[in-house]
């Protein structure tokens, strides 16, 4: 009884991030400005005081660095260079992991099933997102362990990348890039980093959400402001 519970909740949670992101897009499309509370910026990094009367605050906010790793098909790739103009999803994940990592890589693999090309649809939103684990041991995941693994979640490399490389590159990534781990740390041996989120950069390489990967509901609300955040972007393309 448990087992089909479980079965049903986890196809409930690929039907809706299959069908909300197009639907929502659709909705929030015809709604005006005021009306949309985008997803807040993650952060800060200082905050200026402006000339005027009275004077005004504005916050400035971090943006992620490149990062350049290898990834399951063996490609030098990076994420800032090679994913321009493209919203990311990260997670960190091991390949020998029994414990959160398998619900992470499903949780990542919802999301790229939600969304996946149509071509029977008007409204495609998968060349504006890129899904990306990261494994935090890359001395034992190589690309072509990766590469096993991914195929398990039928990853399209295309649009899902497993990255392996240095592991001070990855650990340093992580905590002063996305701010996911606290405490010291030098990526050395016996550093260790294992984290359950999902978090979301927009196109100009802002953190605009972490989410619990191991919970559905938090899951689909990435799904809702990937959308939302490509509502953003058309936005600006108006202005």
């Amino acid at each position: 009884m448990t087992q089909k519970r479980s079965n049903n909740k986890f196809f409930i949670g690929i039907a809706v991030a299959f069908l909300l992101p197009l639907s929502l897009y659709l909705i929030v499309s015809k709604l005006s400005k005021g009306k949309i509370k985008m997803p807040k910026h993650y952060i800060i990094e200082k905050v200026d005081t402006l000339a005027g009367d009275p004077p005004k605050l504005d916050t400035v906010y971090h943006q992620v660095g490149d990062l350049v790793l290898t990834n399951q098909v063996g490609e030098k790739v990076s994420l800032n260079k090679d994913l321009e103009g493209k919203m990311v999803v990260i997670n960190f994940f091991f390949a020998e992991c029994s414990a959160t990592c398998p619900k992470l890589s499903k949780s990542m693999r919802t999301l790229q099933m939600g969304f996946k090309k149509d071509p029977k649809k008007e409204t495609n939103l998968s060349n504006d997102i890129q899904f990306i684990s990261i494994t935090v041991m890359p001395e034992h995941d190589s690309f072509q362990v990766l590469r096993a693994y991914a195929d398990r979640y039928d990853a399209n490399p295309d649009h899902w990348w497993f990255l392996t490389g240095d592991k001070k590159t990855i650990y340093e990534f992580a905590r002063k890039e996305l701010g996911i781990a606290t405490g010291p740390g030098d990526g050395g041996a016996e550093d260790f980093i294992h984290s359950d989120k999902l978090i979301l950069l927009d196109k100009n390489r802002y953190v605009r959400g972490y989410y619990d990967g191991l919970n559905d509901t938090a899951v689909t609300k990435c799904a809702d402001d990937i959308v939302l955040l490509t509502l953003e972007k058309d936005r600006k393309k108006k202005k």
